[in-house]
């Protein structure tokens, strides 16, 4: 029988526990210290590296077999009219000149203004027909097995449909009878409805592209359950307050669109980029270009012209899109130090991507703005926001801007540098096909989808345990 040793253990349970806790420690900061160093976020720079960040590397994307007719034979069709009577259409009377193949399985999309600011669904869509071997930059995974998808692109040019339709018989826009997007909005749906994609999830896990604020507008109650890809809200408001039940007096209910669900995607800006070697001094202190005349919250541009037509160091401009205004803007821009971002006939333009493109501090006065990639973007790093009833008092936004010095005007335009990238569609392919850049929009896009799949996946599963015959009305999610 071995003698008994009465001495303490050397792995007592005490020391056993502060070992454990130790390589616990020791674990978890390796651990952050090299998710950290691997981050892939376009924007990392700007004191975004402790963000949350999605761990997968892609988003299975299986796109829905919609006819041709639904998108690039809209292009075709678009190409096929002798002109676009609208402003700001010269750009397209020239391709139309150059007398480009009409046999091009992928038509360029229109450099009209008016239509080319929503252009989001050409390049995204553009991204997902390019064979898989060129995409070795996109976080969107095309899948051709519906039930491998995360999600289901629905391939609908919904925008340029709805401009076609304006730009021709604006008349009939709102009317169902001789309205051709009406006609193209029901294909749609009639042809999801039957599939068996639609039918397992009530079209929730789909993915619209409705980057005009009327796209889609006679079918909006049937899309609703989708992720809609939008600029904003802006033009929903209406709709949702007369179906909701929200009573908060400074809430803008969402009972068709959530934050939680759909995702807030940049304008196509319209104006080169400027690069930060290329800044010069800037002699005006605000610029503004637009029409002075709007709707609903953009009454408020009108009193803000009055305002500040008269100061000293602000130019306010009533301008159009088309090439002499184009032009105009890229002066106005690049020789201010602020651009003026009032709310529109909706929240947002083109405006403030066309601002950041030309590395001028956006000054956005609208309570209600929602902006794309935020989590993943810190618009406070480069803009200046401005409540309503602030910028409405006399003098107070002059004196306010010209506070900033030129070391804070400087940081903002060094970070407005770092995220020029983040807010471009273009892949450098004038068909849209090929390879696009990491850091862009369409990418940023796919990964805010799947940021949203948890709460779209649960949402689903709710509703397949709703018994049969029962009627569960919509969540308002007020924000």
């Amino acid at each position: 029988m071995p003698p008994k040793n009465n001495a303490p253990s050397s792995c007592s349970v005490p020391t056993l526990f502060l070992i454990f806790t130790v390589l616990c420690i020791l674990s978890l900061t390796l651990f952050f210290s090299t998710t950290s160093n691997h981050s892939h976020s376009a924007v990392s720079s700007l004191s975004y590296q402790n963000w949350p960040q999605s761990t997968a590397d892609s988003i299975n994307v299986y796109v829905a077999d919609l006819p041709r007719s639904l998108n690039y034979g809209l292009l075709e069709k678009y190409w096929s009219f002798n002109a676009d009577s609208r402003l700001g259409s010269d750009a397209d009377a020239e391709i139309r000149s150059q007398h480009f193949s009409k046999s091009r399985e992928f038509p360029p999309y229109p450099e009209n203004p008016l239509i080319k600011q929503y252009s989001a669904e050409y390049w995204i869509m553009g991204d997902l027909m390019t064979p898989q071997e060129q995409r070795v930059g996109s976080f969107a995974r095309r899948v051709f097995d519906v039930k491998e998808a995360d999600v289901i692109f629905v391939p609908f040019f919904a925008t340029l449909s709805a401009e076609m339709q304006l730009g021709r018989a604006k008349g009939q826009f709102r009317k169902k009878v001789g309205n051709e997007d009406y006609e193209r909005q029901k294909e749609v749906i009639e042809f999801l409805k039957r599939t068996e994609a639609w039918k397992r999830s009530g079209g929730r896990d789909h993915v619209f592209v409705l980057t005009d604020p009327v796209a889609m507008w006679h079918v909006k109650d049937e899309i609703a359950p989708a992720i809609l890809l939008v600029v904003d809200f802006g033009g929903w408001y209406r709709l949702d307050s007369k179906s909701s039940n929200c009573s908060l007096p400074d809430a803008i209910p969402h009972t068709q669109v959530s934050l939680l669900k759909d995702v807030i995607v940049p304008y196509t800006h319209l104006l080169p980029r400027l690069q930060l070697s290329e800044n010069q001094e800037r002699h005006n202190l605000l610029y503004f270009k637009g029409a002075k005349h709007r709707h609903r919250g953009g009454l408020v541009r009108e009193k803000l012209w009055d305002l500040l037509v008269n100061e000293p160091g602000i130019v306010m401009e009533e301008g159009f899109p088309n090439a002499p205004g184009r032009e105009q803007s890229i002066r106005g821009m690049s020789s201010s130090e602020f651009c003026l971002h009032p709310a529109g006939d909706t929240p947002t333009s083109c405006r403030l991507f066309d601002a950041i493109q030309s590395l001028c501090i956006p000054v956005i006065v609208s309570d209600n703005i929602e902006l794309p990639f935020e989590g993943m973007v810190d618009y406070s790093e480069f803009s200046v926001f401005v409540a309503v009833s602030d910028a409405l008092r006399p003098s107070w936004l002059v004196d306010h801007l010209r506070k900033f010095s030129k070391e804070q005007k400087d940081r903002f335009r060094r970070n407005m540098a770092r995220v020029q990238p983040v807010f471009d569609y273009d892949n450098g392919h004038p068909d849209g096909i090929g390879p696009i850049p990491l850091d862009g929009a369409v990418n940023h896009i796919w990964k805010k989808v799947h940021n949203k799949l948890p709460m779209i996946n649960e949402a689903i599963i709710r509703e397949r345990r709703i018994p049969p015959g029962v009627s569960v009305p919509r969540r308002c999610h007020c924000t």
